[in-house]
């Protein structure tokens, strides 16, 4: 008698996933030159996308590649630059500009946001724990990229992390949207270009 085909479930494998990364990334931060390299990379992939549109990023989280060199650099050049305020669950994240000298809020989970103006961006830099070569991302698990890109969808999402991130198969769910291109310290991985 052959086995019962097992199916496996996505969430679990999503948790799963979520925590070895998790440790992993605060574990093994990047160096200097890595972050130099991932920044010089975004810089250019962005700017192919959209010279002069306004770019979504993030404030870092514990273990997240800090963007902050890159956005003060767009800033000076005269490009704006918004960050996400994170609202309840289930609710689509909204991006405000910032300003390099300006107030930050905190937020929940540990979230931090300016208090500026809401912003439209051409381009939404979303951070991931886990990629893979299809373009699909493994998040936080609150699923707020993912409602954020569907309420945007004239904005290019440019995922951005560390090329060990990459694993063979990101576990999807049938909400979980790819990504357009994915960024890396390493390369350049385009998906919906």
């Amino acid at each position: 008698m052959a086995a019962p085909h097992i199916i496996p479930d996505p969430d679990e494998a999503k948790r799963a996933l979520r925590a070895a990364m998790r440790a992993r990334r605060l574990a093994e931060p990047p160096d200097a030159a890595t972050l130099d390299a991932l920044r010089a990379a975004l810089d250019a992939a962005v700017h192919a996308i959209d010279p002069d549109g306004p770019v979504a990023a993030i404030w870092p989280l514990p273990g997240e590649p800090d963007l902050r060199p890159l956005l003060r650099h767009w800033h000076e050049a005269g490009r704006s630059i918004c960050l996400p305020k994170t609202h309840a669950p289930g609710v689509a994240l909204t991006f405000h500009t910032w300003e390099p000298d300006g107030a930050m809020h905190d937020g929940p989970y540990g979230t931090r946001h300016p208090g500026g103006d809401p912003v439209l961006p051409s381009v939404v830099l979303v951070p991931l724990l886990a990629f893979d070569r299809r373009g699909h991302r493994l998040g936080y698990g609150g699923g707020f990229y993912d409602r954020t890109l569907a309420a945007l969808p004239t904005s290019r999402p440019v995922g951005f992390g560390l090329s060990w991130q990459e694993v063979t198969d990101v576990p999807t769910g049938r909400y979980d949207r790819p990504l357009d291109m994915i960024v890396t310290e390493r390369e350049v991985i385009r998906i919906g270009f």
